[in-house]
């Protein structure tokens, strides 16, 4: 299996890493639209037995399609843990229909899903959910890591969002045995790195967004992913990124440091209300944190226009929890120290 992996890969590069940067208009959003809005939803990937999903699932996919219709959705962001627990067999894997197509089924949600995978996921077959991309309209997902780049309608703003695989790039973990990542178990991870480094230096977009499963900063079950301090945060300062969203922790978080906001949008299946790595962050890096599973779960809904990026996070009991406003980027002036 490794060679014709290794062969697809190979073949796939130079349509990843070579294209030029073009920015996509977004249509058909009415003609007024000055922003772009779209959901955010990590980890929820259901379940590999009858009935396929859990209750939060069902309950936070009816509260994404009403604010999907009521604020608005150009697409959906999502952030891995696709298929629990040891993602797809193949691209006719009965998952796609169970616990995707037949949960989300809202008109308002039948948007582009742009995906990357998770832990869970690579304890299947990545390959065939990259594969499914040909057969559901709406699934995105062209390669392990990839780019977003988009104008903000009627402006000259952009929106750049660089999607990782973060698996390739720490290593796979058990959660069941509450693993940490112990280095990349792929020969790719540092191809991914320089990819990521080349994108983030040459972007010129107002709103840079990095998006990928394991956290940066969490203060819940999994806490800070040492690999993504060593080898993402730097680039995410240094660059001036506007923020990184991830799932892996299965609650909602919002945390800021060094100018970035951090977005933990992992409630899309279960609901963890533990804080045990409360003291591994920055002091007064945490804004907003809830792992409630009487919220019923939960995600975020995220709106740019040509001056802010306005975080949402609801619950899939029907009201906003939190919201966070971020600037667009400066590029005028050096980093943000390294602390606030």
């Amino acid at each position: 299996m490794a060679a014709p992996l290794v062969t697809v890969l190979l073949a796939l590069l130079p349509v990843i890493l070579c294209y030029p940067t073009s920015y996509v208009d977004l249509e058909g959003q009415g003609s007024n639209r000055s922003s772009i809005r779209f959901l955010a939803i990590g980890d929820w990937g259901g379940l590999p037995y009858p009935p396929y999903i859990t209750p939060i699932e069902k309950a936070t996919a009816v509260e994404m399609g009403r604010i999907a219709e009521q604020m608005g959705a150009d697409f959906i962001l999502s952030l891995g843990d696709n298929f629990y627990y040891k993602g797809v067999t193949d691209v006719n894997d009965p998952r796609f229909e169970e616990t995707f197509e037949r949960v989300y089924t809202a008109k308002s949600l039948n948007v582009p899903w742009y995906v990357v995978a998770g832990n869970h996921d690579h304890a299947g077959n990545v390959m065939a959910q990259i594969e499914y991309s040909k057969v559901s309209k709406r699934w995105q997902y062209p390669y392990y890591y990839y780019e977003l780049n988009l104008r903000i309608p009627q402006t000259y703003s952009t929106v750049t969002i660089l999607m990782l695989d973060t698996v390739l790039l720490c290593g796979k973990t058990d959660d069941f045995l509450n693993q940490k990542p112990h280095g990349p178990h792929s020969v790719h991870a540092n191809r991914q790195l320089v990819w990521l480094q080349e994108r983030m230096a040459r972007s010129k977009a107002d709103f840079l967004l990095v998006a990928g499963h394991y956290p940066v900063w969490s203060i819940s079950e999994h806490g800070p992913t040492d690999c993504l301090l060593k080898k993402l945060r730097p680039l995410l300062v240094k660059y001036k990124a506007t923020a990184y969203l991830c799932g892996h922790d299965h609650n909602l978080q919002y945390l800021k440091e060094s100018g970035v906001g951090y977005i933990v949008s992992g409630a899309g299946n279960f609901m963890d209300p533990d804080t045990r790595h409360r003291k591994h962050v920055p002091h007064n890096s945490l804004k907003f944190f809830t792992g409630k599973a009487s919220t019923l779960g939960g995600f975020t809904h995220i709106e740019i226009d040509k001056k802010k990026m306005t975080i949402t996070f609801i619950q899939a009991r029907g009201t906003s929890l939190y919201r966070a406003v971020l600037s667009k980027r400066d590029l005028n002036f050096d980093s943000m120290p390294d602390s606030e």
